[in-house]
């Protein structure tokens, strides 16, 4: 190093160990965040492909809890985001009938009015809703009604499932001893 070049060595060593001094150290910049609490109603998803279709549900999955569910926790005759937290939605990637309604492709938000005979299922256009706080009926595509029955089989999670039936396939809601089937056959 030749002695023009030392005062620069010298005044970038005092210039970069005042810059660090300055600086906030390592430990003061890390954060600790707390790890979320797992929801008490976990998302679910629920699917099924049907020839070329394909039809996707996704919900939170509520408990019974030694709860009164439908005509309790769950009134009759009010409309249900069908699950928990966010609204829940269905994905379908063809055209089908959706119980006695023709449903276009498209994803809608997923309501139902439980009764204790029947309920309504209503798909709304309005998608990334928190529960059914903000429905609104002006954007319901559809409307169909199905029976309910009661089952000998006690369900403690909310679940949206499918199974086939005789004549093609079924969405089912079931929750504590309640059961709920629309028919699905697909274009």
């Amino acid at each position: 190093m030749t002695h023009l070049q030392r005062p620069f060595f010298l005044a970038s060593l005092v210039l970069f160990f005042t810059w660090s001094a300055l600086l906030p150290t390592a430990s003061a910049q890390v954060e600790t965040v707390a790890a979320p609490e797992p929801r008490a109603s976990p998302m679910a998803l629920a699917s099924i492909s049907i020839g070329d279709a394909y039809i996707k549900v996704v919900y939170s999955s509520p408990r019974k809890r030694d709860r009164e569910i439908f005509g309790g926790l769950v009134p009759f005759g009010e409309t249900w985001r069908t699950g928990a937290n966010e609204a829940t939605e269905v994905t379908f990637t063809s055209d089908v009938m959706f119980g006695s309604a023709h449903v276009e492709a498209g994803t809608y938000a997923l309501f139902t009015v439980p009764g204790p005979t029947q309920w309504t299922i209503l798909l709304n256009s309005e998608l990334g809703m928190w529960g059914e706080f903000s429905h609104d009926p002006e954007k319901d595509v559809h409307r169909i009604t199905v029976p309910s029955r009661e089952t000998n089989t006690m369900h403690e999670a909310f679940t949206i499932s499918f199974r086939e039936n005789g004549s093609g396939h079924e969405m089912v809601f079931a929750w504590d001893r309640t059961e709920v089937a629309v028919p699905i056959m697909v274009h």
